[in-house]
């Protein structure tokens, strides 16, 4: 099965041009309409001014998709809490069902990886929940980057979850975690978690000469490149921990669950936050797909 590119970013995977892939997820359920539409343009031409072709990645009417058209970004913004989220496991039944769908970063990263994209640029990614050695509630993210060959650029995992336990599963798992010009594991909307990587580099050029290495090697799966949040927009660790707390304790007591848990977290934490949360957000994926363009450019190089 194929994906279906739009000309110019095929134009640009067969040419091996820089292209950086996107998730759709972050616009139909990380953020509110018309803040997600905005957004998800505004990524779209950081993408293009550093030199790269942006792709975003969704199912649509059953078909798989790198690269939107306006019109269908638009779609995604506007319903978006009636497109369901698809991760890997769903693939197959939103094709049978010739569905659409909203890729999270698991099934973004297969999707890329099929269409031969090797950069792909997110907010923050899944991990293990909290309390998740009682639960099991794990992000298939962690289970995606042993498989799929793609460097995921970052503001590390999200806030909400067991960052130590998350590091762990990705260390079992063999995948890289790459501080990108920081020492420490960023915290989403913070620059720090008090967690140290287990590597860093400081260039886009040295990290598109790890991922070289890496997939020549044929050492499967990809890379965490751990971006932190511009100083200027973060928020410390010790002001949102306590938002957190409050909002994790209000999806449990509301009996909110599964695929769920995330969207309905980040909606309660930007309410608590009078929006601060969202304006967080933005600049730390506008920061990502700079970075990941930027690494593109050097990969396409080598």
């Amino acid at each position: 099965m194929k994906v279906r590119m739009t000309d110019e970013v095929r134009e640009a995977v067969v040419k091996r041009a820089p292209v950086v892939a996107l998730e759709s997820t972050i616009i139909a359920h990380g953020m509110p309409y018309p803040q997600n539409l905005d957004m998800a343009e505004r990524v779209e031409n950081v993408v293009r001014k550093a030199g790269a072709i942006p792709a975003t990645i969704a199912i649509v009417d059953g078909e798989l998709r790198a690269g939107l058209s306006r019109d269908e970004l638009a779609h995604f913004a506007r319903t978006g809490p009636s497109i369901p989220k698809v991760s890997t496991r769903d693939i197959p039944f939103v094709l049978a069902r010739k569905a659409t769908g909203a890729t999270t970063v698991a099934s973004t990263m297969r999707l890329a990886a099929m269409a031969g994209i090797a950069v792909f640029a997110t907010g923050g990614i899944g991990g293990a929940h909290r309390e998740a050695n009682a639960t099991f509630d794990i992000s298939n993210d962690l289970h995606e980057f042993a498989l799929s060959d793609v460097a995921v650029v970052t503001a590390g995992a999200k806030a909400i979850l067991d960052l130590p336990l998350t590091l762990e599963i990705l260390e079992t798992n063999g995948v890289p975690v790459v501080g990108f010009g920081t020492s420490e594991f960023p915290a989403f909307y913070s620059r720090g978690s008090g967690l140290g990587v287990p590597m860093r580099l400081d260039t886009p050029v040295e990290v598109a000469a790890m991922m070289q290495a890496k997939w020549r090697l044929c050492l499967k799966g990809g890379i965490v490149i751990a971006n932190p949040i511009p100083a200027a927009d973060e928020i410390p660790a010790s002001e949102i921990t306590p938002h957190v707390t409050r909002a994790l304790a209000e999806a449990q007591a509301q009996g909110v669950g599964g695929k769920h848990v995330t969207p309905f977290l980040l909606k309660r934490i930007t309410e608590i936050t009078e929006g601060r949360s969202l304006r967080a957000n933005i600049a730390l994926v506008m920061n990502n797909a700079r970075v990941a363009a930027e690494i593109a450019v050097a990969y396409a190089k080598v």
